[in-house]
């Protein structure tokens, strides 16, 4: 039998079938768990991504982050980070099971060693509060304090948590803070609106409460922080309401990661070229269900 030829007479190869796809998806699976791992034990690959060096801040904030994407059993999640090579104190982090995940989009005051110092304190307090089963209330409440501890209310960290379960969508949050919740459903746009708290620190002995949403399949949820919604064009346009939203829009029919990727993109556009004066941080959450 002859294979079928394409335009100019190339033949054209037939699509890979399921158990095809599911090798490759299984090979693909194991050498990104066997790349983060080797992270661990050698700066090899870390040098062939780097295209310029690091500053000090930078490196710490990096290595704070849990990785660009996860997809779990009825959810997909990414988030990205930019500028990449000089940071100013924004950050994520997250933990994922089967079918739930917890996640934090964090921002501490300032910039460079002392950003950096700030968030790395959020970020680990936030995690060791989390790891001994706290929930997302008494996980703010100790991350308050123990910034308190350290600056004394001089400095604070604007912060998002957030817990979701993918077998019923239920969504929980604590808005300690800058980061905003946009909400695409059905092709609309909208910002979630949620009581706000004090950021981390600002106190030490702050209360905070638990807001409760509920997703439905075919959600997707964003995660901004103010780099992003807060950004100027050089005409002093804000990338805030009408433009972030259309650009949220836009990702609807791709995946989680490359909409991230597609939302950063969008952001620098936006700026056109102008000096970059602020980290931006932007998570996407999709509900597959």
């Amino acid at each position: 039998m002859r294979r079928a030829r394409g335009r100019a007479g190339r033949r054209v190869r037939p699509a890979p079938g399921s158990e095809t796809l599911a090798e490759l998806t299984e090979i693909a699976t194991a050498l990104g768990h066997a790349l983060r791992g080797a992270d661990r034990i050698t700066d090899r690959y870390q040098r062939v991504r780097r295209m310029a060096r690091l500053t000090l801040a930078a490196e710490m904030q990096w290595g704070l982050l849990p990785g660009r994407g996860h997809q779990g059993e009825g959810y997909r999640l990414a988030g990205q980070l930019e500028p990449a090579y000089e940071v100013y104190g924004d950050n994520f982090d997250w933990t994922c099971g089967p079918r739930r995940l917890m996640m934090s989009v964090t921002d501490g005051m300032g910039q460079g060693i002392e950003a950096a110092l700030l968030t790395t304190l959020a970020i680990t307090a936030l995690r060791n509060a989390r790891r001994s089963g706290a929930g997302l209330d008494e996980q703010a409440g100790l991350a308050d304090e123990a910034i308190y501890a350290q600056y004394g209310g001089e400095r604070h960290v604007s912060s998002l948590l957030l817990r979701f379960d993918a077998t019923t969508g239920d969504l929980f949050l604590v808005d300690a803070g800058s980061p905003q919740v946009l909400l695409m459903r059905d092709g609309r746009v909208r910002q979630i609106e949620l009581e706000q708290q004090l950021p981390l620190g600002m106190f030490g002995n702050t209360a905070y409460t638990e807001q409760h949403h509920r997703l439905r399949p075919g959600d997707r949820l964003i995660v901004a922080s103010d780099g992003v919604y807060a950004s100027r064009s050089p005409s002093g346009a804000s990338f805030g309401g009408t433009p972030l939203e259309n650009l949220v829009r836009s990702t609807r029919m791709q995946p989680a990661d490359e909409a991230v990727r597609t939302m950063i993109r969008g952001l620098l556009e936006f700026r056109e070229g102008l000096e970059v004066t602020d980290d931006a941080v932007v998570t996407c959450l999709d509900w597959t269900g």
